[in-house]
Parts: C-alpha cells; sequence; structure tokens
C-alpha cells in the first residue's frame, strides 16, 4: 500500500506558476538522481505483484509415504505403498472399522502419526472484515517438512481493500508486504495430500465436500482434503486429543509386532475391535487419538470402550494418530 499524498489529477495549472517553474538551474543533478533502491519502495513492490490463476500455476510435489513424513505408513518399509505424487485412494488403502464407545459399529480414517501442535494456514481477509472470494488459503509446510500437521491453526490476515485474489501465493509474501496477521482459536483437519487422491467418506454432521481443496505453498497449488465433523478450538494452538484402544496381530515386544503386524481383525471380515473413547459431538471429541495397546489376547472380549480399558494394557499414550470417525452403523 503506497503512501498517501496529493495526485497530479489533484494539482491544478493555477497552483504552479511560471515563476514557480524549475529552471534548467534547478534541474536534478546526476548526484541527486534517487538510486533504483531507494525508488523500490515497499509500496511499490506490492504494486508490481500480479495475480496468479491456481490453474495456470504448478502442482506441489507431495508423498505422504517418505521417512520424512510417514511414521506408521512408510514405503520403505512397505513398497505397495502409492509414489510421491501418485494418488491415494484411502477408502481402499486407509479406511478401518472398529467400535464406538457404547459399541456402535464405526468407521475412521488412518492418516497416521501427527504432532499434538498445529500449523498455520493462512486466510485473508479485506480490511472491511470480508474474506477474500477466491483467494486460495496459503501453508509454508507440506508432508515431510518439519513442523508439518494435517492440523492447522487459522490466521487471519488483513489485506487492502484493492487487494486482488491470489496476488499472494506464499507465506514469505505475506511477510514481506508487513500485512497484519492474527492467530484464530480455529483448528481444522486438513490433511495436505498428492493431486487426484480420493477419500469419498464424511460422517453425517460434517457437511464438507469430499473434493479436495487448493491451496498455495511456495507459489503452487497444494491439494488437501477437509474433516469437518465436529469443531476444534484451542487459543495455543495445541490440538485436543481423545484416546482409542487398539490391538495388533503381534504384540508389541514380539518380533514384528505392532503397526507392521497390521490391526488385528475378525475373521472373514475387516471388523477391528479397536475402540474410540468419543465420537463427533461429545465434547471431548477429537480426530487426533492418543493411542493405546491392549492385549490381542483379549481381542474376543473387547467391544466398547468399558471392555477395552477392562483389557491388559501393553502400552498407553505410545502415539497420536489423526483418525476422523466418518461413520457411525
Amino acid at each position: 500500500m503506497t503512501e498517501s499524498g496529493m495526485t497530479e489529477s489533484e494539482m491544478t495549472d493555477g497552483e504552479m506558476t511560471d515563476g514557480d517553474a524549475m529552471t534548467d538551474g534547478d534541474a536534478m543533478t546526476d548526484g541527486d538522481a534517487m538510486t533504483e533502491e531507494e525508488e523500490m519502495t515497499e509500496g511499490s513492490m506490492d504494486g508490481d505483484m500480479s495475480p496468479t490463476d491456481p490453474s495456470d500455476a504448478p502442482t506441489a510435489s507431495i508423498d505422504r509415504f517418505s521417512d520424512a513424513a510417514g511414521t506408521l505408513h512408510q514405503r520403505s518399509a512397505n513398497d505397495a505403498l502409492p509414489d510421491a505424487d501418485e494418488p491415494i485412494d484411502f477408502d481402499e488403502l486407509f479406511l478401518i472399522q472398529g467400535y464406538g464407545p457404547d459399541g456402535t459399529v464405526i468407521q475412521y480414517y488412518d492418516f497416521d502419526v501427527q504432532p499434538t501442535q498445529a500449523a498455520p494456514i493462512y486466510a485473508l481477509f479485506y480490511e472491511n472484515g470480508d474474506p477474500v472470494e477466491d483467494q486460495l488459503n496459503v501453508i509454508d509446510v507440506v508432508p515431510g517438512d518439519e513442523g508439518y500437521n494435517d492440523f492447522w491453526q487459522v490466521h487471519r490476515v488483513t489485506v487492502p481493500d484493492d487487494y486482488e485474489a491470489n496476488t499472494v501465493t506464499s507465506v514469505s509474501q505475506i511477510q514481506a508486504a508487513g500485512y497484519d496477521i492474527e492467530p484464530t482459536e480455529t483448528i481444522k483437519n486438513c490433511p495436505v495430500v498428492p493431486d487426484g487422491s480420493t477419500a469419498e467418506r464424511r460422517h453425517s454432521a460434517d457437511s464438507s465436500s469430499t473434493d479436495l481443496v487448493q491451496g498455495w505453498y511456495d507459489g503452487e497449488v497444494v491439494p488437501y482434503f477437509l474433516f469437518g465433523e465436529s469443531p476444534l478450538s484451542s487459543s495455543d494452538g495445541s490440538i485436543p486429543v481423545s484416546p482409542i484402544y487398539v490391538s495388533f496381530n503381534t504384540n508389541p515386544g514380539e518380533d514384528g509386532g505392532g503397526p507392521p503386524s497390521g490391526f488385528m481383525s475378525e475373521d472373514r471380515n475387516d471388523q477391528t475391535h479397536n475402540v474410540t473413547a468419543t465420537v463427533p459431538g461429545d465434547d471431548s471429541y477429537s480426530p487426533l487419538w492418543l493411542v493405546n495397546t491392549f492385549d490381542n489376547a483379549d481381542f474376543d472380549s473387547v467391544s466398547d470402550l468399558d471392555s477395552a480399558q477392562d483389557a491388559d494394557i501393553l502400552a498407553s499414550g505410545t502415539a497420536m494418530v489423526n483418525c476422523p470417525v466418518i461413520a457411525e452403523q
């Protein structure tokens, strides 16, 4: 935004007389000339920026299964996992069936381990409070980057009323422009995925589209899902967690045990006896689950929260996993 001042159109002929006119002797010398650096003000840099059509921008490279990005799901341990930038079918590969606290059959997606501190996502608003229509949200980390998280704390960015959508395509541009940034208490669950990925199911309480959402990452378009089965909020960006109780085909501590062996399920179907302590609509529900592992010898006796808590717990609080509940049957 340039400094306010009188424009040429505001100056009338009568305001400058012949006597006031600059003479040859008064002319600016080479020594007086403004340097290129002095001419380039912050406002003029903003003026040089122009909007970018997202359809003309490159798509960011995304790999959720590199050793840097994945914890439970790494291509180095399972070469059947999709390659970098290959679309992921989460309904085929990462849809789990378990139990809710009262024994109701539930389904949830498995988006792997995530930190408990949300990453920032930047949403642009005009000075009058209206969101900038068609502007993509902006992030500065993707899976594999330090500080990445599927969970995002919304940061409100205020831009001038003459700002054009998608002039800003990176966090560095927001910072360089000096726009006001205000962290909010809103947390969003938006896993960043390769373009073309699918997760076709949402909870009945979730009005979010199953289509991929586009954002900006360092001048490139980045696709992500949105899950909103229950609102999340935090004053400091820390993500609330809720307990989940799980069992594996081979118990942790045994050769090949724990996550590499896969969740134990009933014979001839995909029903696990994993039990969540909450479901969407509960006050303490969160899609970020604190994992507690029970002895698979107790598998048959576990079918709800009470029986899961009565089982032999082999390990408590071993990881936090992003598993949004998408169905209760």
